[in-house]
Order: structure tokens, then C-alpha cells, then sequence
């Protein structure tokens, strides 16, 4: 219960500071559509991703306990479903689908984080659905199921980027499942898009979970080890990583159980701990979460700070070249005011002028060139400084290391955009205001995070009991005696 309350205080601690402090910044500079905090505020997700033959509908509903998603050989659903908890029916009520919506309910509701969703278009929402189920294995979860991928050019026109929507789902999600099943050890052309490019872009390597699925099909465990075997070098090839990726192993029970007097599945015995790992790693989402939203706080943070230190730099850069383009019409001015006065000493009309009349027209001609600048060439130079300088746009940040140039490929059109759209004028001191606030959350912030992270891993169950025996005592005593909570302390 105590790591309970202190899983929810931080992560509240963590969405009010993305609220507070990302989401304006985010917003203002165009970094975000919708506030930040929107994809982040609602309960944990695990994203369900595979072939149409890979067994996702059969594993979520073995999961679940009931059959909530249709299942067979062939495509059978090509609608990506998020199925949550619906806690309205009594505790000892079987489970059972509750309730079902449809796309556009679910990306106009605020209540759930897809309102960025919106921009795929009618042919997406209208394969978009919510599915509600008083399963107890989603009281601290969402599954988002997700259409079959294919290989066919034909079939894979859906009427919206799939890829797309995959990407923006992994960036919400803080798990994600890819399965494959024994009769496709390979990958599909979707699937090798997936893992070779939209994933690797879009969420971390260690939210990604590689499931071969359906291993009770498999003749003998000798064809199993010939499945996997198949399926490590195919991923090590699409990958492109010298290591092998670690492969879970699973099954659905009730079908396991339906084949047992026709097949020998003896081998399976041998795997039972495999399918109950599988099942603990996507039930540790609301940890995960934690971690997913640490990170969420500092490659925001990070990116933010490197979108308005180039916004800075440009503005710093514009403040010399106008200060140049200055001193530099000054000079011209004076020069020019000195040529009209040397013209009074040759020009006949105005040679026989006293001095002060040659000195107001050398003063004139200077401030009409003075003029002509402030006026006219000033804007006419500075339109041209600013197209070179959004053509350069790299020339406004360091990129000495990795971290940096991925940051800098995040927020670059960003950049560029704003300058195009503002003409690059916009408060410096505004900038640099909130560049040091969004700074000192990157550095400091996520740090504090990351302290009071390892706290809770590091909190063993007798500690935990005592830290909620004492808060139990110190309540009844009165909240003189509270002691310190370390949600507080970090």
C-alpha cells in the first residue's frame, strides 16, 4: 500500500511539472499540438503489436480470462482497440465486456490521451475503438490491440499511415509487444518497417519486448528450437544489432489445453515459467510508467532547452549583425556628410555659403542616409540576413556529441519554422527567461526523479511495511508526529 501512495505521489509530482513548466513552453513555440501532459496523464498502456497469424487476440483474451477480441486464422479485426478497466460492476461480478466506443468518442474525450490521434483522419477514427472490461488483470492497465500487420502492397492501403499511428501509440505507451508465431518465423514487410525504423524513432529499446507466440503449435521442442533459432537470426538481421534480442516465449492455455488429447504437448511444461514471465513483465507497466515518464520529463526537458538556446542564438546573432549594420550606416553617413560638405568648396552656388551652412548640409546629407537605412535598407539587409541564416540553420548550435544531434534533429524544423513564422522577432529576454527555467528542470528536476526512483527500487518489503506502520501511528497520534515522506524528501 505505502509503495502504492508513493508510486501515485510521484508520478502527480511528475505530471503537475510537466504542466507547469513543458507544457507552456511546448505549446507557445509550436514543439506541441496539444499539452504535453495529455498523453502522459492517464493509467499505464501496453501497445500489442504483430501479424495477423501472430495470436494477439488470442493472448489478450487468454490474459484477460474471456474472449473480449475476436480471434482466427485469417484477419479477423482491423481496428486498433484499447481495452481498459471499467470498475462500475461489483467486485465478484464475472468478467465481461462492459462497454464499447468508438473512435471519435475516444479522441475527443479528455479523459484519455489520444487527442493528438486526431490528425490521421476519418479513416483511422473509424478504426479506432474503446473496449471496457471488469477484468482484474487490467485494474492497473490498458491494452491497445492493434491491426494484423501485412506484406501485401494492396492490403496494406488502410486509408491512413499505419506506421504513423504506430509511432505516435509507442510514444504514449510504456510497453510494447511485438509477436511473432511459429509459422512465420520471418517478418512481414510492415513488421520490418516497424522494427527497423518507426520503433527505434519513436520509444526506447528496453520498452520493447520480442514474444514468440503460439509455441504450443510447434511439433516437438526440437521444432520449437528450430522456430527460434529462425527468429533470433531474422531479428539480429532487421535489427541490425550484433546481439540477439531476447525472445519471450508464450502460449494461450485454453488453446494449449483443447489440443492436449491430439498432440503431445508435453514440452510445454518446460516453458510454463517462460508464459508466467511474460505475464509479470506486462503487469509491472505502472513501474515502467515511473521510469517512461522520468525520461518523458527529460527529453522534453532536454529538447526544449535545445529548441530556445537556438532561438537565442539566433536572436544573439541578430543583435550583432544589426549593431554591425549600424556602426556601419554610420560611417557611411558620416562619409557621405563629408562629401557633401567637400561639394560646398566646388559647387559654385554653394561656394561663396558660410560654414555653418555647409556644416547643416553635410549634418543633413548624413541623417538622410541615416534615414535611408533605418527606413529602408536596414529591413532590406535584414530580410536577406535572416533567409541565409534559416538556410544555415545548424550554424546556431554546437553538435559535439550524439545526444546533441539528436535533440537538435528533434526540434530543427521547430526552429525553422518559428523563425519563418515570428521573421525571427520575438523578446530575447523572454527567451532566455524561460530557457533557464526549462534548464534548471532538466538538470535538477529530472535528477530529484531520478534519486527518489531508486528509492522506491531500493525499498525492501520490511522497510515499505514499516514506513506504512509508522504513517498509520503517526496519524493517530496527530500530524505533529508525521514523519518525513520520502516522496517529500526527493
Amino acid at each position: 500500500m505505502y509503495r502504492d501512495n508513493y508510486i501515485k505521489a510521484l508520478r502527480s509530482e511528475m505530471l503537475e511539472m510537466v504542466a507547469e513548466q513543458l507544457t507552456p513552453v511546448a505549446l507557445r513555440y509550436g514543439y506541441s499540438d496539444v499539452p504535453l501532459e495529455t498523453t502522459i496523464k492517464w493509467r499505464p498502456q501496453v501497445l500489442v503489436l504483430g501479424s495477423y497469424s501472430s495470436g494477439k487476440s488470442t493472448l489478450i483474451n487468454d490474459f484477460l480470462g474471456l474472449k473480449v477480441q475476436a480471434t482466427g486464422q485469417a484477419p479477423t479485426d482491423d481496428s486498433f482497440t484499447v481495452i481498459t478497466y471499467d470498475d462500475s460492476l461489483p467486485a465478484d461480478a464475472p468478467p465481461q465486456v462492459t462497454e464499447t466506443r468508438d473512435g471519435k468518442y475516444l479522441l475527443n474525450d479528455s479523459e484519455y490521451p489520444f487527442e493528438s490521434l486526431k490528425k490521421h483522419g476519418q479513416r483511422f477514427a473509424a478504426h479506432f475503438r474503446l473496449k471496457k472490461v471488469n477484468a482484474p488483470f487490467l485494474k492497473n492497465l490498458a491494452i491497445i490491440d492493434t491491426p494484423g500487420m501485412l506484406d501485401s502492397i494492396t492490403e496494406r492501403d488502410r486509408g491512413y499511415d499505419y506506421q504513423e499511428v504506430i509511432g505516435d501509440l509507442a510514444q504514449i505507451v510504456d510497453l510494447v509487444l511485438v509477436l511473432f508465431d511459429p509459422h512465420k518465423a520471418g517478418t512481414v514487410r510492415e513488421a520490418h518497417t516497424s522494427l527497423r525504423e518507426t520503433l527505434p524513432s519513436r520509444t526506447f529499446e528496453d520498452r520493447v519486448l520480442f514474444v514468440l507466440n503460439r509455441i504450443d503449435e510447434c511439433a516437438s521442442m526440437i521444432d520449437l528450437l528450430r522456430v527460434y533459432g529462425t527468429l533470433c537470426w531474422n531479428l539480429s538481421q532487421i535489427t541490425g544489432r550484433k546481439d540477439i534480442p531476447m525472445i519471450h516465449l508464450t502460449y494461450a492455455q485454453q488453446e494449449a489445453e483443447a489440443q492436449k488429447e491430439s498432440r503431445d504437448l508435453s514440452y510445454l511444461r518446460y516453458l510454463e515459467n517462460q508464459r508466467e514471465e511474460l505475464k509479470k513483465a506486462v503487469q509491472q507497466a505502472p513501474t515502467y510508467r515511473l521510469d517512461n515518464l522520468a525520461s518523458f520529463v527529460e527529453t522534453h526537458g532536454q529538447r526544449l532547452a535545445h529548441l530556445l538556446e537556438a532561438l537565442i542564438a539566433y536572436r544573439k546573432k541578430t543583435r550583432r549583425f544589426s549593431a554591425k549594420g549600424f556602426l556601419t550606416a554610420l560611417v557611411y553617413g558620416i562619409l557621405a556628410g563629408g562629401g557633401a560638405i567637400g561639394l560646398t568648396f566646388v559647387v559654385p552656388p554653394l561656394m561663396g555659403t558660410d560654414i555653418y551652412l555647409k556644416a547643416a548640409i553635410g549634418g543633413g546629407t548624413a541623417l538622410l542616409f541615416l534615414g535611408l537605412w533605418a527606413t529602408f535598407l536596414r529591413h532590406l539587409f535584414y530580410k536577406r540576413f535572416h533567409r541565409k541564416t534559416i538556410k544555415q540553420i545548424d550554424s546556431l548550435t554546437p553538435l559535439f556529441n550524439q545526444t546533441r544531434r539528436d535533440s537538435w534533429e528533434a526540434v530543427r524544423d521547430i526552429v525553422t519554422k518559428h523563425l519563418q513564422n515570428t521573421g525571427g522577432r520575438f523578446s530575447l529576454r523572454e527567451v532566455r527567461r524561460e530557457h533557464a527555467n526549462i534548464a534548471a528542470l532538466y538538470q535538477e528536476g529530472s535528477k530529484e526523479i531520478r534519486e527518489a526512483l531508486r528509492e522506491l527500487a531500493n525499498l525492501s518489503e520490511d522497510e515499505e511495511a514499516a514506513l506504512g506502520l509508522n504513517r498509520v501511528q503517526a496519524a493517530i497520534a496527530g500530524p505533529a508526529q508525521t514523519p518525513p515522506d520520502p516522496a517529500t524528501n526527493a
